[in-house]
């Protein structure tokens, strides 16, 4: 098996993200029509694919590189982050959108050396989400406008991390028909996506169901629900997963009423459920165990993460149940605010407690136990 890259090379691929995290929340108070850092109608236009192929998708692109291990597999992020770093630089805004598909491209590569190693139905979710990711960043350097693509988008995201899920359920004896269930939704997520370019009122609605129906099948046989009674790491980890869930739900319920949303109010709502209250929440919880594979240092828990959870999901549900829902701008705004803050504290919190270290008393006790092994993601885990 191949060496896991070195630290060194891993960082070197790790901060181009969060240079576009912070650039893809400075977009976010312009589209808000807020004061930001830096003003940039470019920032504006490139705010979808930057953070979630700039951002998410290195994240994502590293960790599965380091679970398969060796350099070359450190060239699917390292072109995702070429491509988020080339979105922000003056070079024409294509030559960012084709790094992004080289490195989309690279990780559907990935996900074929790990098939081949051991298929399984959680793989194949997390390859159909990849193939989404290739679809959205080619159509978008072919001049596909970013709200046609939302549902490519989308769902790299939710089956990228449905797989995963699936992998973990498999662990506690996830029934084959829960298995062949969210496979099902990711094939009917791929048609729906596709055939959205073509007729998107129908699509949008077949996609709002099939979203129902994975939540659904996930919350169902999902570890969370059990874990959530418990203490500390696995309690923070399931409310966090547990909360976006819930998001990702509204997203489907909007689709599935209003279809076709490709801008006002609707449009914000389905974005921003999903890519702040699911996917958000989601990187949230695993911070504690993809964090520690990537770097190879430990993120340890502390009970101060519940702030910036609990602000996130509280300022979302005022963008949207009040802003979006009844027209009020201001809460729009407020809520917009509110979600770039929690997202930069838990950032702050997590680099902080990663150069901190455990606590003196974590220390003395030693590491928890089980805590690394209630939402391991398949690749870190591999």
């Amino acid at each position: 098996m191949n060496k896991p890259p070195r630290v060194g090379l891993r960082l070197t691929v790790l901060v181009p993200a969060g240079v576009a995290v912070l650039a893809g929340l400075d977009g976010a108070l312009l589209l808000l029509g807020l004061p930001a850092p830096v003003r940039s109608a470019r920032l504006e236009q490139v705010h979808g694919p930057l953070m979630v192929l700039g951002f998410v998708g290195t994240v994502v692109a590293l960790e599965r590189a380091v679970a398969v291990g060796g350099r070359r597999a450190l060239l699917a992020p390292a072109c995702l982050a070429a491509g988020a770093l080339l979105l922000l630089s003056p070079a024409p805004v294509v030559a960012g959108a084709v790094a992004l598909l080289g490195g989309t491209v690279g990780l559907c590569a990935i996900y074929a050396v790990v098939w081949r190693r051991q298929p399984s139905t959680a793989l194949a979710v997390q390859a159909l989400g990849a193939g989404l990711a290739v679809v959205a960043a080619g159509l978008w350097a072919r001049g596909v406008a970013v709200p046609h693509l939302a549902p490519a988008l989308a769902g790299f995201l939710v089956l990228t991390v449905a797989g995963e899920r699936l992998e973990l359920g498999r662990v506690g004896g996830l029934p084959r028909r829960a298995e062949d269930a969210v496979l099902g939704c990711a094939v009917a997520w791929w048609v729906a996506a596709v055939a959205g370019l073509l007729w998107p009122g129908p699509a949008h609605v077949a996609l709002g169901a099939v979203l129902l129906v994975l939540v659904a099948v996930l919350v169902r046989h999902d570890v969370a629900r059990r874990t959530v009674r418990g203490a500390r790491l696995p309690r923070f980890m399931a409310v966090a997963m547990l909360g976006g869930y819930a998001w990702l739900a509204v997203a489907g319920a909007i689709w599935l009423a209003a279809g076709r949303v490709l801008s006002g109010p609707a449009y914000d709502a389905v974005l921003h459920a999903v890519f702040l209250g699911f996917v958000v929440s989601m990187l949230m919880a695993h911070a504690p165990v993809v964090l520690p594979a990537v770097v190879r240092r430990p993120l340890p828990y502390r009970p101060v993460m519940y702030a910036p959870l609990v602000l996130l999901h509280v300022t979302l549900a005022l963008r949207l149940l009040v802003g979006d829902a009844h027209g009020q701008a201001w809460a729009v705004r407020a809520g917009g605010v509110g979600n770039v803050v929690a997202l930069l504290s838990f950032l702050a919190l997590a680099a902080g407690s990663v150069l901190l270290g455990p606590a003196t008393r974590e220390r003395a006790a030693g590491p928890a136990p089980a805590a690394a092994n209630v939402a391991t993601p398949a690749g870190a885990a591999s």
